[in-house]
C-alpha cells in the first residue's frame, strides 16, 4: 500500500476511531524513539514476523528525514549465516536497556517465551509498545497498546476492512505512515485532502531508499 492509498484509506475511515487511534499510537512510538536517537526494536511472534512493517518504517525514516525510526527486526528463527539486518535473534530483547523501545506485533497470542523476554526488557527500562489482537498479558506490560481484534474469515469477497473492522496488516500501514509524519494534521477542510495528496506526491518523487 503506497502513501496515496493510505491517504485515501484515511478519508474512507473518517468518522471512525482508526485515524486518531493509529496517529496516537504512532505519536507514542515517535516520542519514545526520537529523544533517544533511535533504539527501536521490532519483533513479532514465532509464527508471524512483521517484515512489511519493518520495510515501511525504513521507508518512512528515509522520507521524513528521521533515521531514528529505522527499526532493528528481531527474529525468532535468526541464524548466524543470515544477512546482518536479518540475523538479530531474541537475545537482543534480553539485552534491551533504558532508552530503547520494543514494538511487539502479535496477531495471535505471543506465547510465554516472548512474554518473558518482553517482561525482562521492561524491567530493564525499555519502553514497550504492543500492536496486537488484544492479549491481556502483553497489554499489561505495554506502556502503549493498540488492539486490532481479529477479523473472522467469513468467506471470499467480503470487504472485512470496512464491514467488520480493519485487519492488522492494514493498521500497520496506517501506523507506519503516521509515524513518518512530522506534525499533527490540520483540521478538516475543503483543501485538506488536496493538500495532503500534493504533499504525498512530493514524497513519492523523492529518491527511493534502500529496500529490505
Amino acid at each position: 500500500m503506497d502513501a496515496v492509498r493510505v491517504a485515501l484509506l484515511r478519508e474512507v475511515l473518517a468518522g471512525t476511531e482508526w485515524p486518531a487511534a493509529t496517529r496516537r499510537f504512532a505519536g507514542a512510538l515517535r516520542s519514545s524513539v526520537l529523544p533517544h536517537g533511535g533504539g527501536l526494536l521490532l519483533v513479532g511472534t514465532a509464527e508471524y514476523e512483521p517484515w512489511h512493517l519493518a520495510a515501511h518504517l525504513v521507508d518512512e525514516a528515509a522520507w521524513s528525514g528521521t533515521p531514528e525510526l529505522t527499526p532493528t527486526l528481531v527474529r525468532h528463527g535468526a541464524r548466524p549465516g543470515d544477512p546482518a539486518h536479518l540475523a538479530v535473534g531474541l537475545g537482543r530483547i534480553e539485552a534491551a536497556r533504558r532508552g530503547e523501545t520494543l514494538l511487539v506485533v502479535a496477531p495471535d497470542a505471543p506465547g510465554a517465551p516472548l512474554l518473558e523476554r518482553v517482561h525482562d526488557a521492561r524491567r530493564a527500562g525499555a519502553t514497550v509498545l504492543a500492536l496486537d489482537s488484544g492479549d491481556r498479558e502483553l497489554h499489561a506490560m505495554a506502556h502503549e497498546a493498540l488492539a486490532v481484534p481479529r477479523v473472522p474469515d467469513l468467506g471470499a469477497g467480503l470487504d472485512t476492512g470496512l464491514d467488520t473492522g480493519l485487519d492488522l496488516d492494514t493498521v500497520q500501514h496506517l501506523v507506519s505512515a503516521a509515524t513518518g509524519e512530522n506534525s499533527v494534521p490540520a483540521p478538516r477542510g475543503r483543501r485538506r485532502f488536496k493538500d495532503r495528496l500534493s504533499r504525498l506526491a512530493d514524497q513519492l518523487t523523492a529518491p527511493p531508499p534502500t529496500r529490505w
